[in-house]
């Protein structure tokens, strides 16, 4: 993954800024994407930078049920 966000650091989805989770709001995070891993696990990451240089940041690496307990989905 750190290959594949090196040559695209936009590879994962975007999640809409009123979807962030309070906890990343907190840590000041502007923009958060989500890129899916195997075995349902989750690369949460945030992009920093300038038109030069642009950083990725890992927040969180989540399995499924941490995932959805994180933006706030419930089991039905």
């Amino acid at each position: 993954m750190i290959d594949i966000l090196k040559e695209n650091p936009q590879f994962g989805d975007p999640v809409a800024k009123r979807l962030i989770p309070k906890e990343f709001i907190q840590q000041e995070i502007q923009n958060l994407y989500r890129a899916e891993l195997s075995n349902y696990w989750r690369l949460l990451y945030t992009l920093e930078g300038t038109e030069l240089e642009i950083l990725a940041f890992v927040l969180s690496i989540v399995d499924h049920k941490e995932y959805d307990k994180l933006f706030g989905y419930k089991k039905h």
